[in-house]
């Protein structure tokens, strides 16, 4: 059953704005001489290299053997509109948030190069498999696409071939107790806002809320709601509908557990047709803002308002009822955002999505520690704001700001103590955390000065007890091979977004 979605409190297109990131041309690197195209060598794994013998060639001209014919043919299947191939389409098609690593892009351009030579726009869900099926039958690579808003070269097509863009199969399909369904195309903003005229909300969304239900589940792993529930792979998907690349190109249905080589993966496993999510019942939530002195964040008289800010942060995280997001940072930090009362860039802040309920506790935890509440604002406006603040925005805010900047996932409890000896491993190091029931993570940003050195330091912070994610890599880290074995079945000529999947 196909149902559209009625306006909630605040129209879907609203909260997109609240929420999503606005490219900045500055953060885009130049690409770098000769990188037109994809090399690398044939490794003796389908999906180990982004070379293959294909490429996008120089300038944009298609070199991939066959991509004539099935371009011809994709335009009978699609329509002549659904096959895109003029230049500005493919540089956008080509493209993500990769630019925010200094390693993959502007300076030691680690991530291979890599250009869409044609854009695919099929206009529903029940297209994709005989797109796919085309692309298996003209060896051609396939790399799909959400929103390109992923910020590790994800959704980039390193061997060229063609570029599958979802963002026209959006339908919400189906809503129930406790799930909805939508094609992959369709905005998790959206799925909000229909669950909301339903009585009930999403389990997590990305701090980008308008990011494809696709591309999350593909390509993301958490966000707002993940405090108690943790990241996508931890029963918020409920079913997959998934294309294989295979000649039939036959769509199956994976439940549970079974949907797990196919989230985070990039799409190497498959093409998530359509996707159930959890739901959970509506509350009442309010944007809670808070402010703790700062003075000595970096000295040595133990680092009083830091301790005091992770230790609300903390209380927060406890609430009962649980609060939807906790985040925190640093004047530094803060002083990028756009301004606005609630948000002093003098001072540490601490943020939270709390029920209505709970406010009074909220004011509590925070006045306890020494801090003060700068203001309270009901939903949509003061969680969104929130939530637009967490998770990796507040990189995109410093790095808009400020030129040379890098970026690492961090985590573990010895963040909430004395930052002095995290923050001596890099140079002009800043902070931002967030509360999970699990234990704080977060991001910590720093100057840049050569990869050598970034990886340097992750080993002296590993050292000094903090948990490290490399957000450096454009390939899948997460049930390796778990994916690498479903691949071998669902993809056996490595066409679906290779370079992304290493060999072992």
């Amino acid at each position: 059953m196909t149902v559209n979605p009625r306006p909630a409190t605040l129209s879907a297109s609203e909260i997109r704005r609240l929420t999503e990131l606005v490219p900045d041309e500055r953060l885009r690197p130049r690409p770098p001489a000769g990188a037109d195209g994809a090399d690398g060598g044939d490794d003796g794994d389908a999906h180990g290299g982004a070379g293959n013998g294909r490429g996008n060639g120089s300038g944009g001209r298609p070199t991939t053997p066959g991509i004539e014919e099935f371009c011809a043919e994709a335009t009978e299947l699609l329509g002549a509109g659904a096959v895109v191939r003029d230049d500005a389409a493919l540089t956008r098609a080509s493209r993500d948030w990769a630019h925010m690593s200094p390693i993959l892009t502007e300076r030691a351009a680690r991530l291979p190069a890599g250009r869409a030579e044609v854009v695919l726009r099929p206009a529903s869900h029940e297209r994709i498999a005989d797109v796919v099926a085309l692309a298996h039958r003209h060896r051609i690579p396939l790399t799909p696409r959400g929103k390109g808003t992923g910020n590790y070269g994800q959704a980039i097509p390193l061997a060229g071939g063609a570029v599958l863009d979802l963002g026209r199969c959006a339908r919400i399909l189906d809503a129930g107790d406790g799930w909805i369904r939508a094609e992959a195309g369709a905005r998790l903003s959206e799925l909000e806002a229909h669950a909301l005229t339903l009585g009930q909300e999403l389990w997590m969304y990305p701090s980008t809320f308008g990011t494809s239900i696709g591309g999350f589940v593909s390509g993301g792993s958490g966000g707002t709601g993940s405090l108690v529930h943790g990241t996508t792979a931890d029963g918020f998907v409920r079913e997959l509908t998934v294309v294989p690349c295979t000649a039939e190109a036959t769509p199956f249905t994976v439940r549970g557990a079974d949907a797990l080589p196919y989230i985070h993966a990039y799409g190497t496993t498959g093409i998530i047709a359509t996707a159930t999510v959890s739901l959970q019942a509506a509350r009442a939530w309010t944007g809670f803002f808070a402010a703790f002195p700062a003075d000595a964040v970096d000295d040595t008289r133990g680092a009083a308002g830091w301790r005091a800010a992770t230790a609300a942060l903390t209380g927060l995280v406890a609430l009962d009822p649980a609060p939807r997001l906790v985040s925190l940072d640093e004047p530094a930090l803060v002083e990028t955002f756009a301004p606005d009362p609630a948000l002093d860039p003098t001072s540490i802040s601490v943020r939270a999505i709390v029920e209505e309920a709970a406010l009074p506790e909220a004011r509590a935890v925070v006045e306890r520690h020494g801090g003060r509440v700068l203001a309270t604002r009901p939903a949509p406006q003061g969680p969104g704001l929130v939530s637009s603040l967490s998770f990796n925005h507040p990189t995109y805010h410093l790095m808009k700001a400020r030129e040379g900047y890098f970026h690492l996932e961090i985590g573990g409890e010895v963040l909430l103590g004395d930052p002095a000896a995290v923050k001596a491993v890099y140079p002009d190091t800043v902070l931002h955390l967030e509360g999970m029931r699990s234990g704080p993570v977060g991001m910590l940003m720093a100057r840049y000065e050569d990869e050598a050195t970034v990886y340097d330091g992750i080993e002296s912070l590993e050292a000094l007890g903090v948990r490290v994610h490399d957000v450096h890599n454009w390939y899948v880290d997460r049930r390796v091979d778990l994916v690498r074995a479903t691949a071998r079945t669902t993809d056996p000529l490595g066409l679906l977004n290779p370079g992304k999947l290493l060999p072992r």
